[in-house]
């Protein structure tokens, strides 16, 4: 992962009010799911996909059921940003191929909305083309990474990765339990 990918998802983690909660309770002690969803009053699913993104992020780590903080990473990526001096704050300029669906995404990269899919159809693919290039060509995903890696990007994670396997842009194994990039040079 490129340095500013890796400070921006550090960013995007630690700018969410529930992930901050679930930190701030991870601090105390390490935590089982149905512990965090009870002390924070979120439902499972909520806790779940935090917990994804933020073991993703690498500042949170599960071991047999309990999650507990990665102190260390914690620090690392703090100790970068500060002693690079690199800005954490939002992208300003969009990659020039983007530009017709720039509109759509928020100076940070993330997806502002989604163009409609009849309407709109050329856009909605070129914004599933845009979305496909934070994915390897060469790698396997479990169902869990393709969600937290699409929900980097916009909160629809089940709806975005269902339009990328309805597209053809992704594979996927019947029980939903392999993801992997198609390639297009052969089809």
């Amino acid at each position: 992962m490129h340095p500013n990918e890796e400070m921006l998802d550090y960013v995007k983690a630690l700018t969410d009010t529930d992930r901050l909660r679930i930190i701030g309770r991870l601090t105390d002690r390490p935590a089982t799911l149905p512990e965090l969803t009870a002390s924070l009053a979120l439902s499972a699913k909520e806790v779940f996909n935090h917990l994804a993104f933020l073991q993703y992020v690498g500042v949170v780590q599960e071991e047999h059921g309990s999650y507990s903080l990665a102190t260390e990473r914690l620090e690392q990526l703090s100790r970068t940003q500060f002693v690079t001096g690199q800005s954490a704050g939002p992208v300003e300029t969009v990659d020039a191929r983007w530009k017709p669906i720039a509109s759509y995404l928020n100076r940070d990269g993330t997806i502002r909305l989604v163009p409609s899919s009849r309407t709109q159809a050329a856009r909605f693919r070129m914004m599933l083309d845009y979305l496909l290039t934070a994915f390897e060509a060469d790698r396997i995903y479990t169902e869990r990474e393709v969600n937290a890696i699409i929900r980097r990007y916009h909160v629809d994670a089940s709806g975005l990765r269902r339009d990328l396997v309805e597209a053809g842009l992704l594979g996927r194994e019947r029980d939903g339990s392999r993801y992997w990039c198609i390639d297009r040079s052969k089809q």
